[in-house]
């Protein structure tokens, strides 16, 4: 399998789920940070030994049971549109791509797992599902980090706990995270005590891409900031059972009040997006995202009828640059992919 096989479907973790909140928590992630003891942490390794660790850990994941069609990608070596792609799906992170020396990324063939060899830590591993199942997630992820640790020793230290390249993953070394798609707090002015509410709980907000990118199209991603000195359970269930399910009360309020007070603005967003998405001939990626938000919220609220949710979560990743240039076999200028995107915007809408 490679890269370009993936450019013509979503990520099934991004295909909508079909749990109660899934209109709001798009998706949630799990990410343990690993280092193996004997090893320096990357940046005082020589290429050599970088090469040895990296060896090592690829034939320990692909020796275990990750599921099926496990398949990895040699970084390193990767195009740049390919790397782009594997980062628009989630599957490796900004700094894994622009990274140097031996890297990879190992796959299970439905994406839920993910394991960056050699990224900021030896080895970080990500595990993923449709809209709010943390515990599928940590049921995935810990199976494997205990068949992983039967192989190899972990870098761990009885007082600090696992010992990562960055202080802040200390400790259990998970970060959770869930994807929000939060347009009515936008809408109403309040998204502002939203970021202000979550970083005085220590919760980190990025936009859609992760770390050093912008809200675009109302997607945020919450995570915690600290794992130490609580454990995995403790994370999780914060996270699932108090920090979350206030965000979406808060979400779904503004959506009652939206209706509620302001029910022709609020048509008039959604049908001016859907009037562009269904006639534009030139879209920007960014215009995409933000009209494709608009219309989401329609469909999730009943405005839009013709239209499935599916679809729409399929548009905001099948329309993406490097999606875009894999599918067209080629490399594209930015008018190039602003027309063919519009093209297949136009295209799925209108045969929706």
């Amino acid at each position: 399998m490679r890269p370009a096989d993936l450019c013509n479907y979503p990520s099934s973790w991004f295909s909508g789920g079909s749990n109660a909140v899934s209109d709001i928590v798009i998706s949630s992630r799990i990410r343990l940070a690993r280092n193996v003891a004997g090893y320096e942490f990357l940046p005082c390794l020589s290429v050599e030994r970088q090469q040895q660790l990296h060896d090592r850990l690829k034939e320990v994941l692909l020796s275990i049971d990750l599921g099926e069609k496990v398949w990895c990608v040699d970084i390193d070596h990767a195009s740049d549109v390919e790397r782009n792609l594997l980062t628009e799906r989630h599957l490796i992170s900004r700094r894994h791509a622009k990274g140097k020396g031996p890297r990879s990324v190992v796959l299970a063939g439905d994406e839920s797992f993910t394991a960056m060899i050699n990224e900021e830590d030896h080895l970080r591993m990500q595990a993923y599902a449709a809209g709010l199942d943390l515990d599928a997630c940590w049921g995935r992820l810990g199976r494997i980090d205990d068949l992983i640790e039967e192989k190899i020793d972990y870098a761990f230290d009885r007082q600090l706990g696992y010992l990562t390249a960055c202080p802040t993953n200390l400790g259990t070394g998970l970060r959770v995270s869930v994807m929000l798609h939060l347009p009515a707090l936008k809408m109403t002015g309040q998204i502002e005590k939203f970021i202000t509410a979550a970083h005085d709980c220590d919760m980190a907000v990025r936009g859609l891409f992760g770390e050093g990118t912008d809200a675009i199209g109302d997607f945020f991603q919450l995570s915690n900031q600290i794992t130490l000195g609580s454990s995995e359970q403790q994370i999780i269930e914060t996270f699932s059972s108090i920090i979350v399910p206030k965000i979406i009360a808060y979400e779904t309020e503004a959506r009652k009040s939206l209706l509620g007070k302001k029910p022709h603005a609020l048509d008039d967003k959604i049908q001016r997006a859907l009037g562009v998405l269904r006639n534009a001939h030139l879209i920007s990626s960014q215009e995409a995202l933000f009209l494709l938000s608009n219309v989401r919220l329609g469909v999730n609220l009943g405005r839009v009828k013709d239209i499935n949710i599916a679809t729409v979560n399929e548009l905001f990743m099948l329309t993406q640059p490097a999606h875009l240039q894999l599918r067209a076999g080629k490399i594209l200028d930015a008018d190039q992919r602003d027309t063919l995107r519009a093209e297949i915007i136009r295209t799925r809408l209108s045969s929706n």
